[in-house]
């Protein structure tokens, strides 16, 4: 993985709001015209979350489980809107990324070289939806913005 700028690493501990997490993985991923990265990382109760950081921007995001997540498949359109516990989200963005490197341990197998197409839908400014298709499979993920400038970091000794 190519050296850039980061708000933290693998071994970092990091709070977000009132959430304490350990970072366990590092993905990065390419949307063509730039990159973007996502942690694993886990709480103090064991729960896996993702912090996607892209552009200064930082959301964390858990997985819906099967039974909740949305109808929808793609195609997606900006502007149309996805439903998700009687929450409306507006497409924002529809993309195709690939995984470009990894370093660390994740909750599931993640490959160099692998594409999937993926949307993003946001409701009241500060939560997120995001969506992810490969092949037959898809995986749907919830969260909320933060503020890059109140992530507290306990860099890894």
């Amino acid at each position: 993985m190519h050296d850039a700028p980061l708000l933290f690493r693998v071994g970092d501990s990091i709070e977000l709001g009132r959430k304490t997490l350990q970072i366990l993985g590092h993905a990065r991923y390419s949307y063509g015209r730039g990159f973007w990265d996502e942690y694993c990382g886990t709480s103090q109760t064991g729960a896996t979350s993702w912090i996607s950081v892209d552009e200064g921007d930082v959301v964390e995001q858990t997985r819906i489980p099967a039974e909740q997540m949305p109808r929808a498949r793609p195609p997606f359109k900006p502007g149309e809107t996805l439903t998700l516990k009687d929450s409306t989200y507006t497409v924002t963005e529809v993309e195709q990324a690939e995984c470009i490197a990894l370093r660390g341990q994740f909750d599931e197998e993640l490959r160099v070289g692998e594409t999937y197409r993926f949307v993003n839908a946001s409701a009241d400014g500060f939560r997120l939806l995001s969506g992810e298709f490969w092949g037959e499979n898809e995986a749907w993920y919830e969260g909320r913005w933060h503020d890059p400038f109140g992530v507290k970091v306990q860099k890894q000794t």
